[in-house]
């Protein structure tokens, strides 16, 4: 196995941030493999699809590259193609079979407009605000604000409410997550709140030692006096915030070793399967359909 990243060369005519994401979710499929991107970006006119062209044809005569483009002309996006076959690069082109399947579905011809901006909709300006709702009650520091939320996290310190509750924003639903302390009773905000908006979060205890140990690293050591970070305090620990979380009726995730999105995608369901259970209804997002199950999904994910 090559100790050298692989290159993918990425082509587009604005930032290349759509094809950049495509690309690192194809490579979460290779995890054997490292690979590196390069950007050619606003790619606008024929000189400059010709300078990033001859540069990528440098790197191919080095070692083994792939490209990966977003061009909305036609002809590019054909120039680009010729160039990789005859130069013998796996290549992907992400933007001409959707504009065409679109023109096939609309009957019109797209307007091939490079860098035209996607436009600000109100899914923009709910998932803002709901990012924001996640900032200001991080932490319960707001009690009286819960009652307000579509979905409230509760958990240990360092088990991943916050940053939970702020993709939950990014997906367009108001979130707020709730630390539980030994000895410290929750909010009674939290016993008045509709149960099925209630998700748990937990994490194996060596893994919660681990975390809490690099944060007291950074804060110079404290908290190590408090049990904050010791492993036989934090099982005690566990123990009663399950309690807890028992007397609250909530599914209780445990978030070790489990990527956000999956994290997020879980509670969702959670979320969105008691609510109906209970004659209710976890609000939808704009910008958010059903797929073929019952979780809701964000468009463009």
């Amino acid at each position: 196995m090559s100790a050298e990243p692989l290159e993918i060369h990425i082509i587009a005519d604005s930032t290349g941030e759509t094809a950049a994401r495509i690309a690192r979710a194809a490579i979460t499929q290779f995890p054997s493999r490292e690979f590196s991107l390069v950007r050619h970006r606003k790619i606008s006119t024929t000189a400059g699809l010709l300078k990033a062209l001859e540069s990528i044809k440098e790197r191919a005569e080095q070692g083994p590259i792939a490209v990966f483009f977003t061009l909305v002309r036609e002809e590019s996006a054909e120039m680009v193609t010729a160039f990789c076959k005859d130069i013998e690069v796996p290549h992907a082109d992400l933007m001409t079979r959707a504009v065409n399947a679109l023109e096939e579905l609309t009957g019109i011809e797209s307007e091939e407009v490079p860098m035209r901006p996607l436009g600000v909709e109100a899914e923009y300006f709910v998932r803002m605000a709901a990012i924001d709702f996640a900032v200001r009650n991080d932490d319960g520091s707001l009690p009286e604000m819960l009652r307000e939320c579509d979905i409230c996290l509760v958990g240990p310190s360092r088990s991943g409410k916050t940053p939970l509750s702020i993709y939950l924003g990014y997906l367009g639903y108001k979130a707020v997550n709730v630390p539980l302390v030994p000895g410290i009773a929750p909010p009674k905000e939290l016993w008045e709140l509709d149960k099925w908006r209630i998700v748990g979060l937990t994490m194996d205890a060596e893994r919660l030692l681990k975390i809490r140990g690099e944060r007291v690293r950074g804060m110079g050591g404290f908290g190590t006096k408090d049990g904050y970070a010791d492993l036989v305090k934090i099982y005690d620990e566990l123990d009663e915030i399950s309690a807890v979380q028992r007397k609250l009726g909530c599914p209780v995730i445990d978030t070790t070793g489990v990527a956000i999105e999956e994290a997020a995608s879980r509670i969702v369901d959670y979320v969105d399967d008691r609510a109906r259970k209970h004659g209710q209804r976890l609000r939808k997002p704009p910008g958010v359909v059903r797929s073929s199950g019952d979780a809701w999904t964000p468009l463009g994910r």
